[in-house]
């Protein structure tokens, strides 16, 4: 959410003012009068494009949906194998991540406490729907590679959303200190060598 005001609609001036509020005040509550203030218009101007405070946290959560999924699509255009599909769509989440800082406040939960229970069902569904990926991908490198997970598909999915969402906390947790991307490589290199091997080493024992 980059681009100049003029170039917006009233709409996306208030969702881009709402996640730099997000970003440049962590641990605050977000109200709809500061909100109005930093956009430059009345709080009624805000309803009138968002009945509620919980629609643009809705709107911001449109925004992240689109911008992950339709990159995580031409990702699986774009590469063949598993590993490779595993760490793009890893380094997609995290860069994106570490570029908006304040949109980490609402996949972390941090900025939904004491919002309805409609956003926190939207954040849950946003990374089941990342696990859900991580699950076809390695259920594909079987039938496309000859290829599977060390552990269960099921195990290793969990594993990659865990990091995803480990990460993103801690840049939470130290206020935008420790960037998502830090140390991504080595440890991309170990959760590698972790995640996949050709089925006929697959032990036989039960």
């Amino acid at each position: 959410m980059t681009e100049t005001a003029d170039k917006l609609s009233r709409r996306d001036q208030i969702l881009q003012a709402l996640a730099q509020m997000l970003e440049s005040n962590p641990g605050a509550r977000i109200t709809t009068a500061s909100l109005a203030k930093a956009v430059g218009v009345s709080e009624a101007a805000l309803y009138r494009h968002f009945p509620s405070k919980a629609k643009m946290f809705e709107g911001l959560i449109s925004f992240i949906e689109e911008a992950v999924f339709s990159r995580v699509s031409r990702i699986l255009q774009d590469f063949e194998y598993a590993d490779q599909r595993c760490e793009r769509t890893l380094t997609l989440v995290l860069t994106f991540a570490e570029k908006n800082p304040g949109m980490c406040r609402l996949l972390s939960g941090d900025a939904l406490s004491g919002e309805t229970e409609r956003l926190r069902q939207r954040i849950q569904q946003f990374f089941e729907r990342i696990e859900m990926q991580f699950k076809q991908i390695l259920r594909e490198a079987e039938m496309r590679e000859g290829k599977v997970p060390l552990q269960t598909i099921s195990a290793a999915a969990n594993l990659l959303t865990a990091v995803l969402e480990g990460r993103i906390r801690q840049y939470v947790r130290t206020e935008f200190d420790t960037r998502p991307t830090q140390y991504w490589d080595e440890q991309w290199l170990l959760l590698q060598s972790l995640l996949l091997r050709e089925k006929n080493l697959t032990s036989l024992s039960v």
